[in-house]
């Protein structure tokens, strides 16, 4: 017997934590991004009250599905994927030993949504709400999303095999440089998370000060929320948090997010030392998550969003995200004046790249500078 629920209880939401990451597992395609850790968290420095919409199916009792969405009345009313613009990946749940699941959870979306848009960002290429999509039943629409970059996920030296050979050659010259300068990886112990978070934020800050810092990372609700997913997180195995160390000192750190056969590189601080001794940062961090990658057997390495000059260097292959909307029959013109406000937004955002005039309006217009929402 299938029954499904809406839960928007935040209390009740976070005690679902086992059963939620139980089903996570039994989902090839959910990245850590999808754990309970992360979107209780999220949901405790960025939630609305009154707002949550968790749709829940059970097979026999068994969780077999979810949905982790949020009601926003603006400028439509949507139901949204949490996680929101710190979150790269987001997806539903689906119990890959249940063939029924992705039917069962479009019916209980389509249910909950009533005459919102079901709106659905970041979703990779693979992902479990693209089995929901594909039965819905109902108004519909595909968009591409943010571009990610994606690296096999094996060791530096079979990275470096890609590179021209004189790329490679001075690549290898920069790693050497990295290892004569003493520069230890320290890695984090679930102990030690909340304030070695701390400690990568504040390198993070000095890394990008005058430079255009995500003013996000700044925030202390997004301090908060790190301090307390990040521990779990490592303690569950789907995080590492390391520390590159001279004389004890954290001079760089980063966090790199593992989940299946998927690492990604999620967010890194650095010293200005080390750029002023002309230390490739990029280089040194990503050798460390090749080698993780590597090991953990982690087939794909993400550079997660965005298309930077640094992260082509190293022949990464694009993937696009998707946005997935959805809506009932009856909803259908709220979802066609949705995609019209998405494209006018996206060319707008197109005009001020081209123009030059991004930084102003990043700081006065942030969604249409960026193209968000």
């Amino acid at each position: 017997m299938t029954t499904a629920s809406l839960c928007r209880d935040p209390a009740r939401f976070g005690a679902l934590a086992r059963e939620w990451d139980e089903l996570r597992r039994r989902g090839a395609s959910a990245t850590t991004f999808q754990s309970h850790a992360w979107l209780d968290s999220w949901w405790r420095s960025y939630g609305t009250p009154g707002r949550l919409r968790v749709v829940l199916v059970r097979e026999r009792g068994r969780l077999v599905a979810a949905a982790p969405l949020m009601l926003r009345h603006r400028p439509l009313p949507t139901l949204a994927a949490l996680g929101g613009g710190i979150t790269d990946y987001c997806d539903v749940l689906l119990d890959d030993e249940c063939p029924g699941a992705p039917a069962a959870l479009a019916e209980a979306m389509r249910r909950a949504s009533r005459g919102a848009v079901i709106d659905l960002r970041e979703v990779r290429p693979g992902a479990a709400a693209e089995r929901v999509y594909d039965v819905w039943h109902g108004a519909r629409r595909r968009l591409p999303d943010s571009v990610c970059l994606e690296l096999p996920g094996v060791s530096m030296d079979v990275l470096l095999e890609r590179l021209p050979s004189a790329s490679a050659k001075r690549t290898r010259q920069k790693l050497r440089k990295i290892d004569k300068m003493g520069i230890k990886e320290h890695e984090v112990l679930p102990s030690e998370a909340a304030g070695a978070v701390g400690t990568l934020l504040r390198l993070h800050a000095m890394q990008w000060e005058g430079r255009g810092v995500t003013p996000e990372h700044l925030r202390p609700r997004f301090r908060a929320h790190l301090e307390r997913t990040v521990e779990h997180l490592v303690e569950s195995g789907d995080a590492l948090l390391t520390e590159y160390r001279v004389d004890d000192e954290p001079l760089a750190s980063d966090i790199l997010l593992s989940s299946g056969g998927l690492v990604c590189g999620y967010l890194y601080g650095a010293h200005p030392r080390l750029r002023a001794q002309r230390v490739d940062i990029t280089t040194m961090l990503l050798r460390h998550a090749a080698a993780h990658a590597d090991v953990t057997g982690g087939g794909t390495l993400s550079l997660l969003r965005g298309a930077e000059p640094h992260k082509r260097r190293w022949q990464a292959e694009s993937a696009v995200n998707q946005r997935l909307l959805m809506a009932r029959r009856e909803a259908a013109p709220a979802l066609a004046l949705r995609s019209a406000q998405i494209a006018g937004r996206a060319l707008a955002a197109r005009a001020v790249r081209r123009s030059g005039a991004g930084e102003l309006l990043r700081r006065f217009l942030p969604g249409v500078a960026t193209g968000v929402n």
